[in-house]
């Protein structure tokens, strides 16, 4: 370490700057999504942290520039997380980078943006100090026009046929299908931008049967273990078609095979309008260290009966786009269960909650879209992989890094653990506008994040139960939590890093003190501007944990607990919160508290509305956040997920449009 500190002090002397200064590095565009854009600004220098990054964008040919949020400041948090059952080493051994990261928000999909970005510092900035780039948003996925058109029909299917036309789908995908040992011999039939109809149906193949020769037996040529393995790659402007004809429900039943679609080979296969059940895994797309796709489009689709919805673990996978589809898994639709902690679910019959639907949709990688989902009766809903340290670090892989992935407008419900876990994401992370009822050990997770930031804006929480509305477990760091509406408090908050709080509603429920109670390793976390209902008559309503006040971070010796029985209290010894107040559950339109009394009780959305009443304390009283809040109606920015006189968002599948 002494050389090391040597080394940096004769490098800062030859280059004629302090440590305070600023030196500017590499400028990194991440992978567009459909509404957000992500960058990250490498720098060395700033030992005092007082640089910064101001954003401004427009669309391509307009004159004015708006104002974004600043980008995030990275340097050197921690990330090593717990340690196994059996085993001494952490989890995990990250250290973010020194740089700037950050995203453009709410933009619009297809169109071309002229991103600014000036980086300053009071002691000065050595290199570059602006950067200006063009970047276009993604489309969302569509059939290409001019492909060759494949019909496949069920086995057994006696009517009109349109032709080409195929029993069964790897008849059409391939050359040909057969069920016994030349189950796999055939070569693939379809290219980029081929779509393959399928008429309505039931596809379920007799997969234990030898029946490749037997004329009368529905064979659909899978071999024995009764996955389709489609192994033919599209281009991003030509994928792969497997869409529904239109003349009926489709149905591909697994006959309760582990997998039924592995397109670990595969790149831009696109998926719409089916429904796929009794399968553990429907469609398995990465494994880490392994192989996996990019390019995998699911929309307007229906999964059941499954253990895993879609699985993708490996690190090299890009551009997923899953949006308008049902998720719907085995556990029981009328009660909530779970498996932690036993005081509360011991008493109830199936404790501890089996994991039979493992999660809906677990993906890694970048530029990945999942929106506009309703997902039910889960272990977990949609999460990123726990994939461990990302590959190479200390020395981040650039295309292997998870970054640049967005969660938005899902709907979720019944979760026996997390709705939305964004554990192991890095950088440009953003989980927004997605409503979360009945999750037993937390709403939305970070477990951990690898630097930041994660965006968590403008989301919906009710009955979160044990775990509250966030759970910060594994040491995160780098979280941007903006303009939510929690009901709940902190349970799993922490311990954490670079964490920030702004023009949130936190409304205590009564299953756990206090409201809000962040365990943090560094003094720069920071809140400010919220709405908070702690539980009433408790002694612990505040709880802020962080080194001694005088050091800036501190993660190896222990965190100074300071516990507070009022705002005031909590104010005034900690400096946060200076905007913040006091309010209680009238300030919805109707908004109740859980009954504390029934943790199984599932609450349906259409009970409630949490627009803010008129007159409500929470109007005007937040910050502006550029891009989130640029919609405000009055003097200010309101708190909470909901504007005053705005449009409620929808959550879920949207009507299927018409081509």
């Amino acid at each position: 370490m002494r050389y090391l500190i040597l080394i940096l002090v004769l490098s800062y002397s030859l280059l004629g700057c302090s440590p305070a200064d600023t030196v500017s590095g590499e400028f990194i565009v991440e992978p567009p999504t459909l509404l957000s854009l992500g960058f990250e600004w490498k720098i060395s220098g700033d030992d005092n942290r007082n640089a910064r990054v101001d954003v401004s964008y427009r669309k391509a040919g307009e004159a004015e520039w708006r104002q974004g949020l600043p980008m995030m400041r990275l340097q050197g948090e921690l990330v090593h997380g717990t340690t196994p059952r059996d085993g001494g080493n952490h989890f995990f051994n990250y250290e973010a980078p020194n740089m700037f990261a950050g995203s453009i928000l709410n933009l619009e999909p297809d169109t071309e943006y002229e991103c600014r970005f000036v980086l300053s510092d009071p002691e000065g900035v050595k290199g570059k100090t602006v950067q200006t780039v063009s970047v276009r948003t993604r489309k969302e996925p569509e059939p290409a026009a001019g492909g060759r058109v494949f019909h496949v029909y069920p086995f057994g299917y006696e009517g009109p046929r349109q032709e080409p036309a195929f029993t069964g789908l790897l008849a059409a995908y391939y050359m040909g299908s057969d069920h016994s040992d030349h189950s796999i011999a055939s070569q693939p039939r379809v290219e980029a931008g081929d779509i393959l109809l399928i008429h309505a149906g039931v596809y379920k193949d007799n997969r234990f049967s030898y029946s490749g020769f037997d004329r009368n037996s529905a064979a659909y040529g899978t071999p024995f273990d009764g996955t389709y393995y489609l192994t033919r790659s599209g281009t991003p402007d030509k994928p792969i078609v497997i869409k529904n004809a239109g003349d009926g429900e489709v149905i591909f039943d697994g006959d309760g095979c582990h997998n039924l679609f592995n397109l670990m080979a595969a790149n831009y296969n696109y998926f719409e309008g089916i429904t796929v059940r009794n399968t553990n895994v429907a469609f398995l797309l990465g494994l880490k260290n392994i192989a996996g796709a990019s390019g995998f489009t699911l929309k307007h689709s229906r999964l059941e009966n499954i253990g895993r919805g879609i699985q993708a673990e490996w690190s090299g996978s890009r551009n997923f786009y899953i949006a308008d589809n049902v998720f719907i898994g085995r556990h029981d639709a009328d009660k909530l269960l779970s498996w932690w902690p036993p005081n509360v679910w011991a008493k109830f019959p199936g404790y501890p909650s089996q994991i039979t639907s493992e999660y809906a949709v677990k993906v890694y990688g970048q530029g990945h879209v999942v929106a506009w989902n309703y997902v039910a009766n889960w272990h977990d809903g949609i999460d990123i992989s726990t994939y461990g340290d990302p590959d190479g670090t200390p020395y981040e892989i650039r295309d292997r890094v998870p970054v640049a992935i967005d969660f938005h407008n899902n709907d979720l419900s019944n979760m026996a653990d997390n709705c939305i876990e964004a554990d192991g994401g890095a950088h440009n992370i953003r989980v927004f506008e997605n409503r979360c009822f009945n999750s037993a050990i937390g709403a939305f997770s970070a477990q951990p994040i690898f630097g930041g930031p994660l965006y968590i804006y403008r989301n919906l929480s009710y009955n979160a139960i044990t775990g509250g509305p966030l759970k910060f477990v594994d040491t995160p760091a780098g979280v941007l939590v903006y303009q939510n509406t929690f009901i709940g408090q902190g349970g799993f908050m922490g311990p954490a890093s670079n964490v920030h709080f702004r023009n949130n509603l936190f409304l205590g429920d009564g299953w756990a003190d206090p409201v809000l109670n962040l365990n943090t390793y560094t003094n720069y976390s920071s809140s400010d501007y919220n709405g908070f209902r702690p539980n009433e008559n408790v002694e612990n309503a505040f709880e802020w944990n962080s080194p001694h006040f005088e050091m800036s971070v501190d993660y190896t010796g222990q965190l100074v607990t300071r516990r507070f029985r009022s705002l005031e209290e909590y104010q005034n010894e900690t400096g946060q919160e200076k905007h913040s107040l006091v309010l209680d559950y009238d300030t919805f339109v109707n908004v109740g508290i859980p009954d504390k009394s029934d943790p199984q009780r599932i609450y349906r959305p259409e009970e409630f509305d949490f627009r803010l009443k008129p007159g409500s304390a929470a109007i005007d009283k937040g910050m502006d956040l550029p891009s989130i809040t640029d919609d405000f109606t009055g003097n200010a920015p309101d708190l909470g997920a909901y504007e005053f006189y705005r449009p409620v968002p929808h959550y879920g599948p949207r009507p299927v449009r018409t081509r």
